[in-house]
């Protein structure tokens, strides 16, 4: 089971810097951009260590307040459930 979920965090948290980095791209070339909100599901779902990185990776959000407290924020939370399950688990 714990294979899988280190993979399923390796998969998100890739996906997060991907779109961080398409994200960025797209706006240099101003084509349709990826809605913030789905940058921010990303991050929730379990690729908030992805999404921090490309923000700084590729100097993205980095001048919006709810990013830069925000994706923190979510990768905090996420540590701390993941601390919870591991002393917790049955």
């Amino acid at each position: 089971m714990e294979k899988w979920v280190y993979g399923y965090v390796l998969i998100v948290n890739c996906i997060g810097l991907f779109v961080m980095f398409e994200d960025k791209r797209r706006a240099r070339k101003h084509l349709y951009r990826i809605p913030e909100k789905t940058l921010f599901f990303v991050s929730l779902i379990g690729g908030s260590i992805g999404t921090w990185m490309g923000m700084y990776l590729f100097h993205h959000k980095t001048k919006h307040w709810y990013f830069v407290m925000g994706m923190p924020l979510i990768l905090i939370l996420q540590i701390v459930g993941c601390i919870w399950c591991l002393l917790y688990r049955t």
